[in-house]
Parts: C-alpha cells; structure tokens; sequence
C-alpha cells in the first residue's frame, strides 16, 4: 500500500471522496455498537454460573478458621480465600488482606487514608502544599480519575516497550519529595499490554525516594489474563524484590477476580508489607466489622485452587483471543503500510492501544460514534482527559460479538482514513 503522506493532494482529494461514500453507505446502516469499556462479554460471565450454586441453604458456611461465614468476624479475609489470592498474587498469603469486590476501591481508600491520617507516621497528605503522583501514559483512566478527585498533581511519565521510563521515574522520585505515589499496571498494561521487563521492576525496588511515605501502586490486573498459551508474557514479582533491595515498605500490590469471576461481585486484595499491612488492618477495625465472607467462601470452593483457577482463565482466552486476532487482522489489513497509524499486539488484558496522526484522535472517535460505533473518548488515557498529542485511542474488543466487532472495525478503521485525509488535505493547504 502507498502511504497517505506519499500521495498528492488530487489523488487524496479522490480518496476522500471515494471513502465519504463509503461511509455514508455505512453510516445508513444505523449501526448501534459499542467498543467504549473493557467489560466481559455476557459468554465470559456465564463461565461462572457454577459459582451461584456452590453455596445453598443446605451448605456448610463455616470456614477453615472455624467461624461462621454468616456471621461477624475475620476482618482481613478467611484463610482458603487468602490463600487463593496469595498464589494468584504470587505472595505469602500472610502478606494480603482481603477487601470487597473492587481493587478499584482499595486504592481508592489507600489514597484516602493516606490523605486524612499519612502513611506510617509521616504528615498527612491534605495537610501538605502540594502532592504528586507519577502516571505513565498512555495509562488507565481509573487510575487518574482518583489523583485528580484528591487534588493530586499528576507528572506524565511516557511508556516504553520495557515500562515507564525509568531514567524520568528516578530522577522524579530521588529528588521530589513532593512525588508520593506512582500509577503502574505491570503486566499487560492498560491500554498498550506491555508488560515491564526484568530490568525495569529491578530499577522499581531500587528506587531511593526522597518521600518516605513514597509508595508504587502496583495494580497487577490482569497476571493471569493471558490470551495465548504459547506465548504468555512474565512479570517479577515486585514486593520480593523491594524486599531484597531494603526497600519492604514501598509496594502496594492490588488485585482482584473482577475480570475472573463477576466484576460486580469478585473480591480484591492488597498485598504489601508486614508493617503496611498493620496500619492498613488498624484502620479497617474502624471502617468496617469485616467484607463478605460467603462471597469469599463461594470463590474459594469454586476455584479450589490457584490451577482451578488457571484453567478458568483458559475458558476466557479462548472466547477473546478470536476478538483480539480479529482487531489486529483488521488494523494490519485496513492500515497497514498507509502510516497513518501505529498499534501493539498485546499477549493478554484487555485493551488494543492504537495510535493515530498527531492531532486526529478525538476526530476519529467523533467520526466513529457518527456512524454508530461508542469508543472510549480520546485522552481518558492521560491525566485530566488531556493527551498533548491527541493521538491515543482505547481499543476494548472483549464485551462486543464477533460479528459486532467486525462491524466495529469497519467503522473505525473508515474513520481513520477519513480523518487522516483531512488532516494531510489540511497541511498541504
């Protein structure tokens, strides 16, 4: 294929009339398909139906430590749920407490507690003239979105094959001691799927910060969402190495089975420090007598085990790996060689990250939903919705069918070309 920049101006001026029809043509279709948020597909749910019938009134709800899961007590989680969570965490099940059923909560509180009463001793953060998080970009909307609620300052760190990069994070964090905090998803990150390379967890538990309540929020979401069973990507598990490099204290851990089990009714975890956890423990004696143990229950004994587990998640890779392979054919076929655009080909998670013209995101999205097809808004992958290139777009193929998503690419990949017409028309002016 010619690449766009290559033709002039009269053959892009043909070009875009040939696609504005084409469009139109798709356009009249009155499409209503959505490709906006990484939610299971309603195939994915149905894998854990079994989990509905693994508790009845007949069942006994008494759990290892001999309490009553109906009942009050255990405050941090029963041990066969801590145990599961431990191995799908890679960490001493000693080392985790348990929550309700969104890491995305957790971290929310993390950020609260250390907001109204510090970290460990040191001076709460609302007391403070200025806060900083580090975000690696293009990164998780979520993530962001609970910086700026706390009035956080968010630095974009830019991401690299290997991770954030790290020579920007060093500086960052050794001098700052305004800097308390940094955003990662390590493994298959939202939206690229890069996963951080040995060198680069190495350099995290290396990190000589000058805030001693510096923290990594280190939401391992997706450790066991593998698309491929040959080719699977591997992560060091970080809170080992803080520990080995003196550094125990500086790592929370999160996760959860929100994208495993139910994301409405899953459980999540954080995993970190003995002397972490103790203050985190402290504060849960106030905020609550204790989260649901029968949900936790029901999750141990439909699991079983870390291996009932995995192959669980084989079940999801075979539903969306064909939606993933079915995104890039297209992409490669539909783009490829025009350089009109860039994109990874991540091995598990959710999320395509897919990179246009400079200046041409929101436009292609805002092409997109004319002809019926929802995406996640351009720059909800960078703090405050603002992505200084306009150039990132989410792809999220796991809730459509697979004919829904042949459809979508159609859709999108017409609104590339489109909006990357204009945009050279536009120069050559």
């Amino acid at each position: 294929m010619t690449a766009y920049k290559d033709l002039s101006k009269n053959e892009l001026k043909a070009l875009k009339k040939e696609l504005t029809k084409k469009f139109e043509d798709v356009k009249a279709k009155g499409l209503k398909l959505d490709m906006s948020r990484g939610k299971p597909s309603t195939e994915q749910l149905n894998l854990s139906m079994g989990m509905m019938d693994v508790l009845t009134s007949s069942s006994d709800l008494v759990c290892e430590e001999g309490v009553d899961c109906r009942n009050y007590g255990v405050l941090d989680g029963i041990k066969e749920a801590k145990q599961l969570l431990a191995d799908m965490m890679e960490v001493p099940k000693d080392n985790i407490v348990i929550f309700g059923n969104s890491s995305l909560n957790v971290m929310y509180d993390t950020v609260a507690r250390s907001m109204i009463h510090g970290v460990m001793g040191s001076t709460p953060w609302c007391k403070l003239d200025k806060v900083k998080f580090l975000c690696p970009v293009p990164g998780y909307d979520r993530h962001f979105a609970i910086t700026e609620h706390f009035g956080i300052e968010m630095i974009n760190i830019p991401m690299t094959p290997t991770g954030p990069d790290m020579d920007m994070v060093e500086e960052l964090v050794s001098t700052d001691p305004a800097v308390k905090g940094i955003w990662c998803v390590p493994k298959y990150s939202n939206p690229q799927g890069i996963t951080y390379s040995d060198e680069t967890v190495h350099r995290f538990a290396k990190l000589n910060p000058a805030a001693e309540d510096f923290r990594i929020y280190w939401d391992n979401a997706y450790g066991i969402h593998h698309l491929y069973e040959d080719k699977q990507d591997y992560l060091i598990e970080i809170l080992m190495e803080c520990k080995k490099e003196g550094h125990p204290d500086m790592v929370y851990k999160f996760s959860s089975t929100s994208k495993i089990s139910f994301p409405g009714s899953g459980i999540a975890a954080i995993a970190a420090s003995d002397a972490n956890l103790k203050e985190i423990r402290e504060q849960m004696k106030i905020q609550t007598i204790g989260h649901d143990k029968l949900n936790q229950l029901r999750h141990a004994r439909f699991f079983k085990d870390i291996h009932g587990m995995v192959k669980h998640m084989k079940k999801h890779a075979d539903i969306m790996r064909p939606k993933f392979d079915t995104v890039l054919a297209s992409l490669e076929k539909e783009l490829g060689g025009l350089e009109i655009g860039s994109w990874l080909a991540p091995r598990g998670g959710y999320f395509i990250s897919f990179d246009s013209m400079d200046g041409c995101a929101k436009a292609i999205v805002a092409k997109a939903k004319e002809a019926g097809l929802v995406m996640t808004n351009a720059g909800a992958t960078y703090p405050y919705g603002k992505d200084p290139h306009d150039s990132n777009i989410r792809i999220a193929p796991s809730y459509p069918t697979l004919d829904e998503i042949k459809l979508a690419m159609e859709v999108f990949t017409l609104s590339v070309k489109l909006v990357s017409v204009d945009k050279l028309l536009a120069q050559a002016e």
